[in-house]
């Protein structure tokens, strides 16, 4: 089926043949806007009151023991859970990062502010970057992502963390599958599985597949994205929740409050107007998004208007005009990474032709659509510029 017959979302900006799988009904309205309908009808403080339940039985009365795991960046709603874990549930918290090693100097220090301003203890995962460069190249080659890694290692050092130290608690933010597509009502208050992470966040291929996949990769290069065996699961008592089912996730106004009461700092970026996600990584919102437009029809813009369409904060006419700006934005990037992976922009560009579908929408080449009545809202989060020398900072301690 061709971008001008497949079916869209009357309300956001959604198609059929989204990634993660949507189902649009005979009212034209998509999976995901009708959970997020849920938002208006469901008693937030009762779910509230769910998850203070849930909680308390993890709970220790000895202060030099953790109570859970939250995993954290530099970006996205790190501070919003810790808001809710530290200081509305009163908790204890270790956290835990992954290093991705395209850190931008506001990265790293939002990580640093949010350790210093929650006052808690952090395990950083520094993998070998020798192994997570040959990782990268292997998975750009033959999934076109780059951010393989980073998704495993998000998602598998939390729970080795909660193995390790018998931390049986892992408290996650929102369920990507439930915020976009509506995967689950938020009363089915679905729990982390390591089925959902190798389906959607690895592309199918979890750490051993990638040995039968590339010859070039090894033990050595891949053992710290070992999801943990069920018996050490179990022996641990180890469970994943998301936030998301028990408060009215809204990010843009979740991120304006962390602005205001912890200093959170945002950065501007070509192919969006939100200026608060990833603002921790020189790729996610440059190469990455160019990437997932390529394969997918569709970049992280969509996501964020879908989402702003949702909320009611603009229209979907004016989504639409978004949409096709800031699609059709160049990245700025791009040769950070190619130094990086010694890499040249030919052999990219090579490898990024097969897995361009041609899915784009009609405009988004057109560089002649203006923002208009929508740049209010475009222009209302705090911006700072995230260059220093534009190099990445792969390892950084941060502010005092």
């Amino acid at each position: 089926m061709s971008v001008n017959t497949m079916q869209s979302c009357k309300r956001c900006l959604y198609q059929a043949d989204h990634a993660l799988g949507l189902v649009i009904d005979d009212q034209g309205i998509c999976s995901g806007c009708r959970i997020h309908e849920e938002k208006d009808a469901l008693d937030w403080q009762h779910r509230w009151s769910l998850l203070e339940q849930l909680v308390q039985p993890y709970r220790s009365s000895d202060t030099r023991h953790y109570d859970c795991i939250v995993p954290v960046t530099g970006a996205q709603d790190s501070y919003y859970i810790l808001h809710l874990v530290k200081n509305r549930l009163k908790m204890n918290p270790l956290l835990v990062t992954y290093n991705k090693y395209w850190n931008t100097p506001l990265g790293i220090r939002n990580l640093a502010n949010l350790r210093i301003k929650f006052n808690c203890d952090i395990v950083i995962q520094n993998v070998n970057p020798l192994a997570v460069k040959k990782i990268t190249k292997e998975t750009l080659r033959k999934f076109g992502s780059l951010y393989w890694h980073c998704l495993s290692g998000q998602t598998v050092f939390p729970v080795q963390t909660a193995v390790r130290y018998q931390i049986p608690l892992i408290i996650w933010g929102a369920h990507q599958g439930m915020e976009q597509v509506g995967m689950f009502s938020h009363e089915h208050e679905v729990e982390m599985t390591r089925r959902y992470r190798k389906d959607h966040d690895l592309m199918g291929h979890e750490a051993d597949d990638l040995l039968s996949v590339f010859n070039t990769l090894t033990e050595g290069d891949i053992w710290q994205y070992r999801y943990p065996d069920d018996h050490s699961l179990n022996r641990v008592g180890v469970r994943g929740i998301y936030l998301n089912n028990y408060v009215r996730w809204d990010p843009l106004a979740q991120h304006k409050k962390m602005v205001d009461l912890y200093d959170y700092q945002g950065a501007s970026f070509n192919r969006t107007f939100d200026t608060y996600d990833h603002v921790d990584c020189y790729n996610y919102m440059d190469l990455h998004d160019r990437i997932k437009g390529m394969k997918c029809g569709y970049s992280k813009v969509t996501d964020q208007l879908s989402r702003e369409i949702r909320h009611g904060r603009i229209s979907r006419d004016q989504a639409l005009i978004a949409n096709k700006f800031y699609g059709c934005q160049s990245t700025k990037y791009e040769d950070l990474l190619l130094d990086w992976l010694d890499i040249d922009q030919a052999g990219l560009e090579f490898v990024l032709h097969q897995f361009d579908q041609e899915k784009q929408s009609d405009g988004e080449n057109n560089r002649d659509y203006s923002l208009g009545e929508v740049t209010e809202l475009l222009q209302e989060a705090t911006q700072l510029s995230m260059d220093r020398k534009d190099q990445y900072i792969t390892i950084g301690k941060g502010i005092k």
